[in-house]
């Protein structure tokens, strides 16, 4: 469909053209090469962590976080159900089993008084999502997780660059993955990253990243014979797509500032003329970085027609994944998560990017209020 408002659009400019087409021009390194070290590097000093190792997807990069901190057969990963199913497939993937915990409604991050509940003996880990944009409760997560021994792992892949107080998203859990893929705050069109403090950990992580293999020199570069010391995946970010990466890496702060004063004038608007509707937000002191612009709103389902009928795109961020044919009828999950289920029925996420211009946020504030008028 050609949305007269598209549900997102990419922020680039001309530098990105211009380090990609270097990155091509070079004849070589297309694959492995220089940009994928100056993109971890970049990431490094704005997350504020010790290291970081780049993936071709958040998935993959989740899915090489869990093997790296040797968690595996017989072991439980607590995780939300309201989620990507990526953040829950991950323990799937390497013999965990995950279990899913309920999620609060102020920020739409795990619960933790019911990620206490959940922990047992088989507990390993725990795997909260930073929704949206907007950190979860990772303060006190943290503390649960230090009081039972047990691995945090932040899945931020929505939201690079926010933080709590000075403390960013990503610094808090023992390793932290961020996506770039196309919707997120600084993309790559597919890509991920695990940035950690772990020193060993960013070592199983480059293995496991290209097959095992142990690479004392450049693969493509150079004629000594590399081994291969444990299983590996292919899961590497191409040179090409880490040209872009340092690009768009540096505009961050940019990308941010317009996502936040865009979403601040939204949420003036909405507030001001729509008592049918909610808009997530934080505390003052923390830093939203408005990946997304979700809403809980009355006749959720009702509303998202009408939208689409007046061209206004409309996606609902996240269904349960718990209720998914997967888990359901194949896994055999049953759990009762009253908070995911209610929340998940009223979510709905808007049309919302850097450039979006003010007449279009007002189309957009004018039709919902012109639907909520109807009925």
């Amino acid at each position: 469909m050609n949305w007269k408002i598209p549900l997102f659009k990419i922020y680039w400019d001309e530098e990105d053209t211009k380090s990609v087409t270097e990155a091509i021009e070079a004849g070589m390194n297309w694959a492995a090469g220089p940009k994928v070290e100056e993109m971890e590097e970049a990431m490094e000093e704005y997350v504020g962590s010790k290291y970081c190792v780049a993936f071709n997807s958040g998935t993959s990069a989740l899915h090489a976080a869990l093997m790296a901190h040797e968690v595996g057969p017989g072991k439980e990963v607590i995780v939300p159900s309201f989620t990507f199913i990526a953040t829950a497939n991950s323990p799937l993937f390497v013999g965990a089993r995950p279990i899913f915990a309920d999620i609060e409604r102020e920020f739409f991050g795990l619960d933790p008084e019911d990620v206490k509940e959940k922990i047992t003996q088989r507990t390993a880990a725990i795997i909260p999502i930073h929704y949206g944009g907007c950190p979860c409760k990772i303060r006190e997560l943290k503390e649960i997780a230090e009081d039972h021994n047990l691995l945090l792992i932040e899945d931020a892949a929505e939201s690079l660059g926010a933080k709590i107080i000075d403390e960013k998203v990503g610094s808090f859990g023992d390793s932290a993955m961020f996506s770039f893929c196309q919707n997120k705050i600084v993309t790559t069109g597919e890509g991920g990253a695990i940035t950690t403090d772990s020193q060993s950990v960013n070592e199983k992580l480059r293995l496991i990243r290209s097959h095992g293999r142990l690479e004392t020199s450049g693969y493509f570069s150079s004629i000594e014979i590399n081994d291969y010391i444990t299983l590996g995946y292919n899961f590497r970010l191409s040179n090409l797509i880490a040209a872009l990466g340092v690009s768009q890496l540096r505009k961050a702060d940019k990308i941010i500032k317009m996502r936040r004063e865009n979403a601040e004038y939204l949420t003036s608007k909405i507030f001001r003329e729509i008592r049918e509707i909610r808009p997530q937000t934080c505390p003052d002191d923390w830093y939203h970085v408005y990946q997304m612009y979700t809403i809980e709103a009355e006749k959720r389902d009702d509303l998202m027609k009408y939208l689409a009928e007046k061209g206004i795109m409309t996606k609902v961020y996240f269904s349960p994944v718990h209720h998914t044919h997967f888990y359901k009828k194949v896994l055999g999950y049953e759990v009762n998560l009253p908070v995911t289920e209610d929340l998940s029925s009223r979510v709905l996420t808007l049309p919302f990017y850097p450039t979006m211009a003010r007449e279009e946020m007002d189309y957009v504030v004018h039709e919902i209020r012109g639907f909520y008028d109807e009925i």
